[in-house]
């Protein structure tokens, strides 16, 4: 049975991963539609390694028909198109942050709450997370059923992709400036991110905290447990794909550091890399065009009864975003569009 499939955002890097992903994972596409704004209708865009798709205006759009849209316009544009698939009959799977913290809209990583993508008949919207949570989230999951969780203090490294094409091509224009003595104009981030780094990422919020930590902080609790406290500091580097983040773990129960990394190595989605040596870690780098969470540098933490560090990295472009909403759709797909009462064209929201 195949699906007709829109992506929304689809000439951005998380849209052209989204239409990669899906070609990759052979979704099963009867129909597939690349949506722009109206500056980039008749651009051509790749899906797969033989089709090719013409760019049309979301704005105009008629979504009536379509089965599944996947997200990733920016929150502006969600929040005004999403709703109108829904209405049309559309399931969105959003991978901004505009639905993410409303009660009625499932927030979702298949590795850890799978359960709660059949809410998505409440509103026809299921929410990403943030790029930086899902990794995370990801690695606590089996951890916090095993040893429940009471505090995580995270620390990210996270790349430039996560701010869009325009702060990868800062970067780039940056470090060759550098290089041949030119001056360095920051225009995307807010200092020079060639060969710095800022810990600075999403505008400021009333307690000192940006609201890339906060994002964490929430979606974190809404995902895996509400009773969990989590503290953050982002940070941007000067990489172009690939976060990672070093994270703290206080557990309720003793926790055994050899049988943290067998349970993690046994996890759906985590690959395991943790050889004490040089080299015996995943960076980056490593991480890209990989569909894995990856873990590393797995011990007890002496200076609180219950605790774990964790190296975390993964591809935020690929598991971070388009992945993560790809596999949503495959368990929608699987489990709930072919049973949904009426079929798949009934309308939400209204």
């Amino acid at each position: 049975m195949g699906y007709r499939v829109a992506v929304v955002g689809a000439t951005g890097a998380v849209g052209q991963e989204m239409l990669k992903t899906l070609a990759e994972r052979a979704f099963p596409v009867s129909q597939a539609y690349a949506l722009a704004s109206e500056r980039s209708v008749g651009r051509e865009v790749s899906f797969g390694e033989d089709d090719i798709l013409k760019v049309l205006d979301l704005e105009s759009f008629d979504f009536k028909g379509v089965d599944i849209a996947l997200f990733s316009p920016g929150a502006k544009i969600s929040a005004v198109h999403a709703p109108r698939a829904a209405k049309a009959g559309c399931v969105v799977i959003d991978n901004t942050s505009h639905f993410r913290m409303e009660h009625d809209v499932p927030l979702v990583v298949p590795e850890v709450n799978p359960h709660r993508i059949a809410d998505y008949t409440r509103r026809g919207i299921i929410a990403n997370p943030n790029c930086s949570t899902i990794q995370m989230v990801v690695a606590l999951k089996p951890l916090h059923d095993e040893w429940k969780i009471k505090r995580v203090v995270v620390s990210t490294y996270q790349s430039v992709s996560g701010a869009g094409k325009e702060a990868m091509d800062e970067l780039f224009t940056q470090t060759r400036a550098i290089y041949v003595n030119d001056p360095v104009k920051p225009e995307i981030f807010p200092k020079q991110i060639a060969f710095n780094v800022i810990p600075h990422i999403d505008s400021f919020m009333d307690d000192g905290s940006t609201k890339e930590e906060w994002k964490m902080v929430v979606e974190t609790r809404k995902i895996l447990d509400p009773d969990i406290l989590v503290t953050a500091t982002c940070v941007r580097v000067p990489t172009f794909i690939g976060h990672a983040e070093a994270i703290n773990v206080e557990f309720e129960r003793p926790v055994d550091e050899d049988a943290a990394r067998e349970l993690l190595r046994r996890a759906p989605g985590i690959l395991v890399q943790d050889n004490r040596e040089p080299g015996g870690y995943v960076t980056p780098t490593d991480s890209q065009g990989e569909d894995a969470v990856f873990v590393s540098r797995i011990r007890r933490d002496p200076t609180v009864p219950n605790g774990l560090n964790l190296w975390v990295v993964s591809d935020n472009l690929r598991k971070g975003a388009a992945l993560n909403a790809v596999e949503i759709a495959e368990i929608l797909a699987g489990r709930y569009l072919a049973k949904a009462p009426g079929g798949r064209r009934q309308a939400f929201g209204v």
